[in-house]
């Protein structure tokens, strides 16, 4: 199969104790145990870019599949220690799956760590849409919460596009931590997978409307906001780090949707038409988890600040 070859662009140091690219292999293998990938049109452009340091490498890979309009990867390896995985699989829009999101950001003594199964549609509102994906996976994101506790302030803003079962953290390297790492993205995407293999495919028109939508606004936020945006433009010259973000991390904001960031988020609208560069505009975050053992929002009973 065409994908073989083209993880094997990867090099990977297996006598290395920690490379997020073993995560990013052991995903690719188990994928094509369930569908059938072929590289994305995107592996074309983005491959792999050399940093202005000119030692750091961003090494980039892109499928699709028969449910999947794009599963990527990049990930940063430099020569200080610092690694970064940014793993992410966006369902076509005629499934209404949940976004597989692995964000992991390790320097020498500090790792920063954003796992979830992002929710397509809003699980505040939604009630069955929560009951479909996430019911049977509370216990998952329980056993993983205790071990890798909450990682403290998250915006009230970012909170809508994250699940009862996502796990935020920040934790010191050790090979324990990094096993428990390791344990909780083999055992999300193998949750993933199997939510996948069950769904099936939207024919309603207007419902497949709607997870258009829904993925344009989900892309359209983290194109704009998301914190790990930093790290790029750091390494690399920074219309190069904006058409990265927008063509291949956040593929489909300019192609699933003709909206804007103000479209949709219009509380961030500068009173000269600009995008306000705040994370928040609600001024609160939760600086403990907002979701019970059981996964029910107990966000105004936790500590905001």
């Amino acid at each position: 199969m065409c994908m073989m070859s083209s993880t094997m662009s990867y090099t990977v140091n297996e006598s290395s104790v920690f490379s997020y690219k073993k995560l990013i292999h052991f995903a690719l293998e188990e994928t094509n145990s369930h569908i059938p990938l072929v590289p994305s049109p995107l592996q074309k452009k983005y491959s792999s870019l050399l940093a202005m340091d000119d030692k750091t490498e961003l090494q980039m890979l892109s499928f699709e599949g028969p449910k999947t309009r794009l599963l990527r990867s990049l990930c940063i390896e430099g020569s200080d220690g610092m690694q970064v995985l940014d793993f992410a699989a966006f369902p076509k829009p005629e499934f209404d799956l949940p976004i597989f999101c692995a964000n992991f950001f390790t320097s020498a003594k500090m790792n920063i760590i954003v796992l979830d199964l992002n929710p397509l549609h809003d699980i505040m509102d939604q009630e069955d849409y929560k009951e479909k994906y996430y019911k049977n996976l509370i216990p998952l994101g329980h056993k993983y919460s205790e071990l890798l506790p909450w990682g403290g302030k998250l915006t009230s803003e970012s909170l809508r596009f994250f699940s009862p079962i996502v796990i935020w953290t920040r934790f010191s390297s050790s090979p324990h931590n990094h096993s428990v790492l390791f344990s909780a993205f083999k055992d999300y995407y193998q949750a993933w997978l199997e939510l996948m293999d069950r769904s099936e495919e939207e024919t309603d028109a207007s419902q497949i409307a709607r997870n258009c939508e829904a993925q344009h606004r989900y892309l359209t936020w983290r194109a704009e906001k998301d914190p790990g945006h930093g790290v790029l433009k750091r390494l690399v010259e920074e219309d190069l780090a904006k058409d990265v973000i927008r063509e291949f991390l956040f593929n489909g904001v300019n192609g699933l949707g003709s909206k804007t960031f103000l479209d949709y988020f219009p509380e961030y609208r500068c009173e000269d038409g600009r995008v306000n560069e705040k994370r928040s505009m609600i001024g609160k975050s939760f600086e403990n988890r907002p979701w019970d053992a059981r996964g029910e929002f107990i966000g105004d009973r936790v500590k905001i600040v």
